[in-house]
């Protein structure tokens, strides 16, 4: 079991920015999987002030995401298009080609998403999947009770989640609210993976993962059977192991 744990949240999202930049120098066609929310923006901001520096070549890399929001704008700041367009994409100047994402609003969500999965696969296969933690062990989309075998698909949200969105989006209670994900068996499909956690708040769900019983209580304890998985850890995510 491969844990790397940083003194502080500066020195992670260092750590977490070289790694991915090490992905794209190493295999110049890379295909990168990310995940977004309040772990994972200052590493891709991170990546992008180092490329300004460095100017490493990304014409060929392809930039992906772990998930989406469901109805509604693909504008809408909290949709992960727009996040990784904002944090990352525009920064590395990655074509428009080269990043590609599950889609905010289908008709046939199935299809669209067994479209994806072909693309990436015409692609190679995720090279490298960046994936943050949630606080009760979820991956993605992926709550507690999703079958390990899972693959992707629209899923249901947690209910402090929807609320939010629906509040900024401004979204009528009879417009149904979800996600769209790559499933934990797409997830283990990745050649190599970094699951990232910082702060206090993770802590009990990095325990459980690492220490705890293999679960689908706790989608995050199957990355244990992963070949080449790294947990990236600042010291108050790791505080309780």
């Amino acid at each position: 079991m491969n844990i790397t744990i940083t003194p502080d949240e500066q020195s992670f999202d260092e750590a977490a920015a070289r790694r991915i930049i090490g992905q794209i120098v190493s295999k110049k066609d890379s295909v990168i999987c990310l995940s977004t929310g309040r772990t994972t923006g200052n590493m891709h901001r991170r990546i992008v002030e180092i490329y300004r520096d460095s100017a490493f070549d990304t014409s060929e890399v392809t930039i992906t995401g772990v998930d989406e929001v469901v109805n509604v704008p693909k504008d809408y700041s909290g949709a992960c298009y727009t996040m990784l367009r904002n944090e990352i994409a525009e920064g590395l100047e990655i074509k428009d080609e080269n990043f590609i994402m599950l889609p905010t609003i289908s008709d046939d969500f199935e299809k669209e998403c067994t479209c994806f999965m072909k693309e990436l696969e015409r692609r190679g296969g995720i090279d490298l999947l960046i994936l943050g933690l949630g606080e009760n062990g979820h991956l993605g989309f992926n709550q507690p009770g999703t079958s390990f075998g899972s693959t992707a698909r629209v899923t249901e949200m947690n209910a402090e989640l929807e609320e939010r969105i629906r509040r900024e989006t401004k979204t009528p209670p009879e417009v149904w609210l979800g996600g769209v994900t790559l499933g934990l068996k797409d997830i283990m499909q990745a050649k190599k993976i970094i699951l990232v956690a910082k702060g206090n708040g993770k802590a009990e769900s990095v325990r459980k993962m690492i220490e705890g019983p293999l679960t689908e209580e706790h989608p995050a304890s199957i990355l244990r059977l992963h070949p080449d998985c790294e947990y990236l850890l600042d010291k108050a995510a790791a505080s309780k192991l």
